[in-house]
């Protein structure tokens, strides 16, 4: 069953927005960080806390084996995508940390690496652009000053190879970065056999943003379509609820957050506890996510409690932002 809470979304920008991810058991390879299974180390619980400004989870794992187990962990954030709308809710120009990020491991705090890719339409475009000195991050001023000063023959090459898209009048052309950010958190961790080890991760989340919905909007059908009810489980109450809203006064602009969940199924066995909180930060706002049995538990924050849980998709949370205006 898909329970919907009330929220919204619209197809106004061009950012789909990443917030976190589950750790997972990862390797070197050639070509960068490669995530794998493991059959030593059981999670034993999750719990997690997502919100528009904040998210926060706290894991438990289990070395279930004799020996200790020494493997890279790494924590992939969801794709930041070429847009000309959006907000990653981070510091936009620092290239190799766009969001915070702090990690604990058993109360002491750990210094993790990042690797991050650039790639368009399935293709590593990395070393493309490192040969012409552009910056990865396509929401940096480094990255499209690196681009504008780039000879127009180079810059009508990576517009060819669908890297980059040109705007302007002739003799006076501006670039736009078109290669999706990929970003992973990574380090070594040791792994005591038969003891349990407690990971936590604290960050500021990336969240795609839109200044008007579409949803219940008087402006149009005011319906969100079957994009959103397969993405985020919106359905009728939720256009009824955004309908009242605009009726009363409110305007309603959008933020969406997206966590890769299903790496936790790389772990041995199910998560045996799983927690969620969903907070939509506003009694004005709406929120509306995939989840089964979801509980109220304060007047803004909803609950999801699971038993031996194996993730079999993303979690996709959309929240409409209800303010009143003059």
């Amino acid at each position: 069953m898909r329970r919907s809470i009330t929220a919204a979304m619209a197809a106004l920008a061009l950012l789909a927005a990443p917030a976190a991810a589950n750790d997972s058991v990862a390797s070197m390879q050639a070509g960068g960080l490669v995530l794998e299974t493991t059959d030593g180390i059981t999670m034993l619980s999750e719990d997690l806390y997502l919100s528009a400004s904040e998210v926060r989870v706290t894991y438990r794992f289990l070395n279930h084996t004799a020996d200790g187990i020494e493997t890279i962990v790494a924590f992939p954030m969801p794709d930041i995508e070429p847009g000309y709308v959006g907000d990653t809710g981070g510091v936009l120009d620092e290239p190799e940390r766009i969001l915070p990020f702090i990690t604990w491991v058993d109360g002491y705090a750990v210094h993790t690496e990042v690797e991050q890719k650039a790639v368009v339409e399935g293709v590593d475009v990395t070393a493309r652009l490192a040969a012409l000195g552009v910056p990865l991050n396509p929401y940096g001023q480094d990255t499209l000053d690196a681009l504008q000063a780039l000879p127009e023959t180079v810059r009508d090459e990576l517009a060819a190879e669908g890297l980059i898209s040109l705007g302007g009048a002739e003799g006076d052309r501006w670039a736009w970065p078109e290669w999706t950010l990929k970003t992973t958190h990574y380090w070594t961790q040791y792994f005591p056999p038969g003891e349990e080890l407690e990971i936590r991760h604290i960050y500021a989340p990336a969240v795609g943003a839109t200044t008007v919905t579409t949803v219940g909007n008087p402006v149009g059908s005011g319906n969100p379509g079957s994009d959103y009810e397969d993405r985020y489980c919106t359905d009728d109450a939720l256009v009824a609820a955004a309908r009242r809203g605009w009726a009363s006064g409110l305007h309603y602009s959008e933020t969406w957050l997206d966590y890769v969940l299903v790496t936790g199924a790389n772990w041995s066995g199910p998560i045996r506890d799983f927690r969620l909180v969903v907070d939509k930060g506003s009694t004005d706002n709406l929120v509306s996510f995939c989840a089964e049995g979801v509980t109220r538990i304060s007047p803004t924050q909803f609950e999801v409690r699971q038993t031996n849980y194996t993730p079999t998709r993303d979690l996709n949370v959309l929240i409409l932002n209800g303010a009143r205006y003059d």
